[in-house]
């Protein structure tokens, strides 16, 4: 064979050799990408799904709505009880102005007092703790059992046991009793329109014999054994 075909012969084989390589390493490749791409796909969730649950907190910060209707009522009862405490602070100075400015200006104020009579009216009320608070000197009250209870927007009832202890004229004296007092919402202040004040220990001359209990009663005599 001459040697110019056997040299055309190999150069023949030897191209149709790589471009068979050509093909195996373009079809292997294939796959190879398409791996590549199904593992792409089974990457986890972006990073903004893992944080959805961090929506959640708003839903907290509203929650406390309902304790507001419970501080809007104990606001009112604190109010009241400032009032009530204005009182016992003017009674314990013996103080005219702050203990009548406690008490509704008005001639239909009426005060049941703890030794059994009855004031009517503001001017009375007032001329009667001018006439008595000079002579009242060291005042001590104390409150116990106290309970108020709201009565709608514009009323409330204050009720409790009370100590007080003074000296009157220099003489001392201490009394112990119960109190209700009926406050009304006048304008923007809270005013007492009724107050009933009566001794814890009552006289028995002063109770029906049906209304005695059995501590007060008259005890029987023991039979001796």
């Amino acid at each position: 064979m001459p040697r110019q075909l056997v040299l055309i012969s190999l150069f023949a084989f030897m191209t149709a050799t790589a471009v068979a390589q050509n093909t195996n390493s373009s079809s292997t490749g294939r796959p190879r990408s398409t791996g590549t791409n199904t593992n792409k796909s089974a990457v986890p969730p972006k990073p903004t799904d893992t944080q959805l649950p961090a929506t959640t907190p708003p839903a907290a910060r509203t929650s406390p709505a309902k304790p507001r209707v419970v501080t809007a009522q104990a606001a009112g009862a604190d109010t009241v009880l400032a009032a009530f405490e204005r009182l016992l602070n003017g009674i314990r100075k013996a103080d005219v102005k702050v203990v009548s400015g406690v008490y509704w200006n008005s001639p239909s104020l009426i005060l049941f007092n703890n030794n059994g009579t009855v004031t009517k009216g503001w001017e009375q009320m007032r001329k009667n703790r001018e006439s008595s608070y000079p002579d009242i000197k060291d005042v001590k009250v104390e409150v116990r059992d106290l309970a108020v209870t709201m009565l709608g927007r514009d009323g409330a009832l204050i009720n409790c046991l009370w100590t007080q202890s003074q000296t009157y004229k220099d003489v001392p004296e201490t009394a112990t009793g119960r109190m209700t007092l009926i406050f009304k919402r006048v304008g923007r202040d809270w005013k007492a329109v009724h107050l009933h004040t009566s001794p814890d220990k009552q006289d028995p001359s002063r109770v029906l014999p049906s209304e005695e209990s059995p501590a007060t009663a008259t005890p029987s005599p023991t039979p001796t054994q």
